[in-house]
Formats: structure tokens, sequence, C-alpha cells
């Protein structure tokens, strides 16, 4: 599921990162901790990484020991300290967020002050700062949305895409659509692999559970690809496998159960319900969103039409090469256990 087909396009883009100062928001993260070590491979000038997480922010430096990184606490709700991080950068890199369904759901204030106020304050200092580009972190949960968290990401996602309107706005604005990432802090593989570790049971919110997923090397190849490719107004979606949550818990079970001195057939599934806000399965775009995808073979490129001022009463339609039916996100074929099995082998992951 490489992004790289070929050493001349892996030498592009370290040549695009080269020299560049760069920010990343919530740089202690799963996503933009996995950013940080990547960009430090490029020879960019300087990588800014901010984020409320002191600890994180020291372990993160200890981890790294390069002289590249500069470690700034703060947060994206405050935009005065915002705006401090951001000068004199090129290039943003937005993974701040509130990501955690349960706990937006039940603690909705808290996640529009991060994901649609805090995009927003970023929004207005690149801006001003004249940053050049600004990628942020999208989710498949902006799609039909049915909780806290999907809402307020989608509406982070609509503030991207409309942020260069009007005049003397240098900044181009792009946003990355992630599935669930394999093994990042809080996913489901950590806690299955913590759930067999103690004997069981594994918890499973439904037998019918689906779920997109990339590999953390796929999602972060994909948000430095989209700061290399965008023209602004952008939403770079990875072609994504999907399987069913509770095959992934059965081959966990089978492929580790044994490493923690448990017998596999007496390790048991609960089936505890669907947690507030969940979906039993997801999807990458929306039936409007189809007409305006450009297919890039590994990637579906989302460019909606630029909407002009009202008094023009036009809309600028884009001339985007439209997928099949057979490239829908819902006709993917759900992955069997033996290529979960040799995916999580593949990733280390079991």
């Amino acid at each position: 599921m490489s992004i790289f087909k070929n050493k001349s396009k892996k030498k592009n883009i370290k040549d695009f990162f080269m020299n560049k100062d760069i920010l990343i928001t919530g740089g202690c993260g799963s996503i933009g901790s996995e950013i940080v070590k990547q960009l430090i491979k490029f020879n960019p000038k300087r990588i800014r990484v901010l984020d409320n997480n002191e600890s994180g922010l020291f372990n993160l430096q200890q981890e790294l020991e390069s002289p590249l990184i500069r470690v700034l606490v703060g947060d994206i709700r405050d935009k005065e300290r915002l705006r401090l991080a951001v000068r004199g950068s090129d290039i943003v890199f937005h993974a701040a967020a509130l990501k955690h369904v349960p706990l937006c759901e039940y603690n909705p204030f808290e996640a529009v002050r991060t994901n649609v106020i805090g995009t927003q304050n970023l929004i207005e200092v690149a801006r001003e700062e004249k940053v050049k580009k600004v990628i942020a972190i999208s989710t498949d949960k902006t799609v039909n949305p049915i909780n806290t968290m999907g809402a307020t990401k989608l509406l982070s996602e609509k503030l991207m895409m409309t942020a260069d309107i009007g005049e003397n706005c240098i900044t181009k604005f792009t946003c990355v659509r992630f599935g669930n990432v394999l093994n990042s802090v809080g996913s489901i593989i950590p806690i299955f692999r913590c759930q067999i570790k103690k004997g069981g049971p594994l918890t499973v919110t439904s037998k019918d559970m689906v779920r997109f997923f990339m590999s953390m090397p796929d999602a972060v190849k994909l948000v430095l690809k989209a700061a290399q490719l965008t023209k602004g107004r952008d939403i770079f979606i990875l072609k994504m496998n999907k399987l069913k949550i509770i095959d992934l818990a059965n081959v966990m079970i089978e492929k580790m159960a044994k490493k923690y001195n448990h017998n596999p057939k007496d390790m048991k599934i609960k089936i505890i319900g669907i947690r507030p806000g969940e979906k039993l399965d997801e999807e990458l775009f929306t039936q409007e969103e189809k007409e305006h995808i450009l297919d890039l073979n590994e990637l579906f490129v989302l460019r909606k039409p630029k909407i002009l001022p009202f008094s023009t009463k036009k809309i600028i339609k884009t001339k985007n090469k439209k997928i099949s039916q057979t490239k829908n996100h819902q006709n993917i074929k759900l992955l069997n256990k033996e290529q979960i099995s040799n995916i999580l082998e593949e990733f280390n992951l079991i």
C-alpha cells in the first residue's frame, strides 16, 4: 500500500521539504510524532512541535535527540500563543484535535473549542503570517456524521476548504481524510493486545462493526504527499482496506494468546453494544462529493467547486475524472482473516 512507487518520487519529496521551516500542531500524538520523525529524514530547516502535553514534548525530544526540533508548549485554543508558534513557518501540519468518539460525545463543548475554534484560530493566523501551506488531518467520520467528533471535524474541513476566500491570501489549505490508523494510541489493536495479555475477554461493540484502516507509514506518507501535491482546496483520501472488527479480534487471539501463556480456545469475545455516536460502517465520501473526485490510482482527491461571492450567482465547476461504481468505497471487499494476519505480521503488530 506504498504511496511512493519509485526512488525519484521519494527524492522529490525530500527536495520539497529540504530547508523548510515546519510546524506540527498536536506533534506528540500518534500521527503528529510520526510526521516529526519522517520529516527529520528530509533535512528541513527546523521542525516546531506544538502540543499542550508537556511530558509528551519532553519524551519526544529525548527520543529523537535532533538539533532540528523545537518543542513548544501551547494550545491551539490560544490564538496568540498559536501566532507565535506559526510565525516564520513555511508549512503547517495540523494534527491537534480531540479524536475519541465517546469522549467527544460526552464533552461536546470541548470538542468544538479544539476541533472547530482551534482550526479557525490556525487558519486566521496562517493567513496573517503568510504561511505557504496548511495540511489538516481529518477523518472518514466527517462523512454523513452522526457523532460530535465527526460533526466538529466536518466543520473543520469546511473551514479549511473556504479558508482562502478573500483577497491577498497566499496560503494553500488542504485536508487529508484518514480511516483508522493501525496501532495508534487508543485504537483497537493496543486495546485488544492489552485484553489478550490479561486473558480476555476481548470487547467488541458489534459483530457487524466494519472499519477502514491504514498503516502508520501509509498515513504519514499520505500527509507528506498531500503537502507536495496540493493546489489548495483539496481533500486527499487514501484507498484503504476494510475489515470486520470481530475478524481482527479472532486473528489477534489466534496469533497472540500463546505468547502470553493463554489457550486461544479459552479466550472469549464479549459483545458490549455500540457506543454513543458510533456507526456500524464508515464511508470515504458522500454521494454528492463523488461528483468531484479525482482518481489518482492510490489516492482519491476531492476538489469541490469554488464558491464565488453570492452576487455573481455562479459556481466554478471542477473538471475531475469521475470514479466508477466499482471503485466506490461501498463496494470494497472485506479482508479475510488470512489477509488480516498477513498485514499484522507485515507491520510487526502481532
